[in-house]
């Protein structure tokens, strides 16, 4: 059995999607899978990437719901949870849970250093460890090239240290395939609590790579996760060094 690293222990035939323009596709909860092989995706370097950044509070929100009954309560100063005064503090990494069409299951995660390989078992590699959403955000590479090595891999995003706060980050996931159009899952939805987030889950079925929208909050760790989709890894603690 695998044994990797947490941190803390606490169909349609045809594809369905968003188009956000004629170079993104936009998976939603109406439309949630693609197909790979059918906008000639399916080989190269598949590159998943996870932008976010952090906010003290939403004016939008707090203008077009209670503002209307509550006009005086845009002028009071919001509660934040955070160790500073003005700014959330939030550390959001992105992951992957492999399987192998061998049976052969780990993650590539920032945590434990688990940063995988490109051109190696399990032909997945994470560029770093981005712990304070710069412009450039976490990449995780995947060689397509190797897709038949491949089972399911799921794409997940975690809070590492700071305030539950997926409800406070604006974060994105784009998926950038060799050729054809990009493919980005927001995490719109409010989670105040949730620590963990699975975020899309690509499968080969038989030849063809589906990717699948997930969304999914959870208020535990990669463990849970684990749980949720049945991966059957070991998992216990682990820590970042300090910046």
């Amino acid at each position: 059995m695998a044994k990797v690293w947490d941190f803390l222990r606490s169909g349609s035939s045809q594809p369905q999607f968003d188009m956000g323009n004629a170079h993104t596709v936009t998976l939603t909860k109406r439309r949630q899978v693609v197909s790979l092989n059918h906008q000639g995706s399916a080989s190269g370097n598949l590159r998943v990437n996870l932008t976010w950044s952090m906010r003290t509070s939403d004016i939008n929100d707090r203008t077009t719901g209670g503002f209307l009954t509550r006009p005086l309560n845009l002028f009071k100063p919001e509660l934040v949870q955070a160790q500073g005064p003005a700014m959330v503090n939030v550390d959001l990494d992105l992951a992957c849970m492999y399987e192998m069409s061998d049976g052969t299951k780990g993650v590539v995660q920032p945590l434990g250093d688990f940063l995988g390989n490109f051109n190696e078992p399990p032909y997945i590699q994470l560029s770093g460890d981005d712990r304070f959403g710069s412009g450039t955000g976490e990449t995780v590479y995947i060689n397509l090239d190797k897709k038949e090595k491949f089972a399911r891999l799921l794409v997940f995003v975690y809070i590492y240290d700071g305030t539950p706060a997926f409800d406070r980050t604006h974060a994105v996931v784009t998926l950038y395939p060799s050729s054809g159009p990009r493919i980005e899952i927001p995490l719109t939805e409010r989670a105040p609590q949730a620590r963990s987030c699975a975020v899309v889950l690509i499968e080969n079925r038989k030849g063809e790579l589906t990717v699948r929208r997930e969304v999914k909050y959870v208020y535990g760790f990669q463990s849970e996760l684990d749980r949720l989709y049945g991966w059957g890894l070991q998992w216990g603690r682990g820590y970042k060094t300090k910046a």
